[in-house]
């Protein structure tokens, strides 16, 4: 016997239903998708528009702080104008015045030209022409400054503790230079300390040379020079005198302190007459004269302090060995 085969039918009724729903499938989404496309659409352009307010919002208040801005820079630049003006005005009237008292000033430097030629004159003169002048009457300006002027050499003993460095320096700098300028000329000059130590070491106990360019050393120097020091000028002019003296010298030195730290004074005195004798025409071998600066005096206000100390003992120093003592009132010139 012989099998029936069955026919095989491709489409039958299940493909079908499945092909049919794959393409609803398709098309819902199809339509999902189109519907919500607006909306995002509008979304982003409300975001947009929003964005563009802000901007616009920012804009004007920059814009606002421009123009306020630029009122404040109008005002200064005219307030810079006025000042400038009023600067040009200042200046004009100071033109002025330095103009009228130029003048002055010539003739001011004139008079310290003139002060230095007869300083310089003074220690050239010869033996007889200085017996003329002792038997007639001593002129009242005949000393710089109330200082004699007569001796050939000079030698400072500066005080460089610290106080001194601290608070009066650059007056201890403008005085030297200042003393300096009272003698044009001298055959020798020495710089120590209050200890008795030189300012350069290469002329230990000998005469620096005067000239120009070892007076400007000398100020260049002493604006660093710092060395120990027991603020007390004993040890500096005893070594000074014991060092330097000899008979056919004049010698003057000047002592720049503040403050005497020893205990009592008559010893010093004593020691300095028994070193610096008198010669036979009675005049000490070595003129001592002193600059008090009063740094210790500013600033304590108790008495016998080392400062009062120090004025007590150069006065009478001075006194005694031909000198002058000059004592200064302030540190602040």
């Amino acid at each position: 016997m012989q099998r029936q085969r069955k026919d095989i039918q491709i489409f039958s009724l299940s493909f079908l239903d499945c092909i049919c729903c794959g393409f609803g499938a398709v098309i819902l989404l199809f339509v999902l998708s189109k519907f919500g496309e607006p909306l995002i659409i509008e979304q982003v352009r409300e975001d947009l528009q929003a964005q563009v307010i802000r901007l616009e919002e920012q804009l004007h208040a920059i814009r606002g702080e421009t123009a306020v801005l630029n009122r404040d820079l109008v005002a200064r630049q005219k307030q810079l104008s006025e000042e400038k003006k009023r600067l040009a005005r200042l200046q004009g009237d100071l033109a002025k015045i330095e103009g009228r008292y130029a003048a002055s000033g010539d003739t001011a430097q004139v008079q310290n030209i003139i002060e230095g030629r007869l300083a310089h004159a003074r220690q050239t003169l010869t033996a007889e022409m200085q017996r003329l002048l002792r038997n007639r009457p001593r002129p009242a300006d005949s000393a710089i400054g109330g200082i004699p002027v007569d001796s050939e050499y000079i030698i400072f003993i500066i005080d460089t503790s610290g106080s001194m460095q601290r608070y009066a320096w650059p007056l201890v700098m403008r005085k030297l230079r200042e003393t300096l300028d009272v003698y044009p000329k001298v055959k020798g000059i020495q710089i120590m300390n209050d200890m008795g130590q030189y300012m350069f070491s290469q002329y230990r106990g000998k005469w620096i040379p005067d000239t120009p360019a070892r007076r400007r050393a000398i100020i260049a120097k002493l604006a660093s020079w710092r060395v120990f020091s027991n603020s007390s000028p004993v040890e500096g002019i005893t070594a000074a005198i014991r060092t330097f003296y000899a008979p056919d010298r004049k010698i003057s030195l000047y002592v720049f302190g503040d403050e005497f730290s020893g205990r009592r004074i008559q010893p010093v005195i004593d020691t300095v007459d028994r070193i610096n004798k008198r010669t036979q025409n009675g005049a000490r071998r070595v003129r001592i004269h002193a600059v008090g600066f009063p740094v210790v005096m500013e600033r304590t206000d108790a008495r016998g302090n080392t400062g009062e100390r120090f004025a007590t003992l150069m006065r009478v120093l001075c006194r005694r060995n031909g000198g002058t003592f000059v004592g200064l009132n302030t540190t602040r010139r």
